[in-house]
């Protein structure tokens, strides 16, 4: 896919950075699905993209939003009917516990004065049962920027939600990851082409915000499956 983008196509005022769920238990050492996921962020290059993407968007004034998963305690879901196999797995490990560290912001990604947290997500998507959608509306936002975590499942299908609502959505593709190589080739070359306007690496973003026209959906600076047992080189 080779979007047609330009700076004009992000204005400050119409444009928001979406961060998906930067908790520890994702992206900090130590997290509990930090050894799932540490061979893709590490191989993206993730934390440091998200960075970057963070930077630029406070550097040009776009909205950010923080899109947090919900914190669990031992108490939810025992009376629901209807569990999705991942919810099963949240409860039983105490995924993003209530009060614990795992379920604190990574701390370069803490929300500044100004920034807003929605309310969390039970499921995949940031949009649904949140309010989201509200404050996106009432800060005249139409142009939406991903990153975070998992790339194929909270931010597919908040991006998903989010062209269905007809936002503009942009996939930063080196600034989100997943468990596996597996997971990030079914998000950006088989779903994404389906409703995402545009993918981009960090490097072509800014460059197109800085003025240039970016190359497209490259995969510059993204380090894929290699021939040696799926270890990026």
């Amino acid at each position: 896919m080779t979007p047609e983008t330009s700076a004009a196509q992000y204005p400050p005022d119409r444009t928001a950075l979406l961060i998906i769920d930067p908790y520890n238990d994702f992206l900090s050492e130590g997290g509990k699905l930090w050894p799932r996921g540490r061979e893709v962020v590490e191989g993206v290059g993730l934390l440091g993209h998200m960075r970057t993407m963070l930077a630029t968007a406070r550097g040009r004034g776009f909205r950010v939003f923080i899109v947090p998963h919900h914190q669990t305690t031992p108490e939810d879901y025992v009376t629901w009917d209807h569990l999705s196999p991942a919810q099963q797995r949240i409860v039983e490990h105490q995924i993003f516990a209530a009060g614990s560290w795992g379920a604190e912001w990574h701390p370069h990604f803490r929300p500044r004065e100004g920034e807003f947290v929605t309310l969390r997500h039970w499921a995949s998507s940031g949009f649904a049962n949140t309010d989201l959608d509200l404050l996106l509306k009432q800060h005249d936002i139409r142009n939406l920027l991903f990153i975070g975590m998992r790339a194929n499942t909270c931010v597919d299908t908040t991006a998903r939600f989010g062209q269905e609502l007809g936002y503009h959505v942009t996939l930063v593709r080196d600034a989100i990851a997943a468990f596996s190589w597996q997971e990030m080739t079914a998000t950006f070359d088989i779903n994404a082409p389906l409703y995402a306007h545009a993918v981009l690496t960090t490097d072509e973003f800014v460059a197109i915000v800085d003025g240039g026209s970016g190359e497209g959906a490259g995969r510059e600076g993204v380090r894929e499956p290699g021939g040696n047992g799926g270890d990026p080189r």
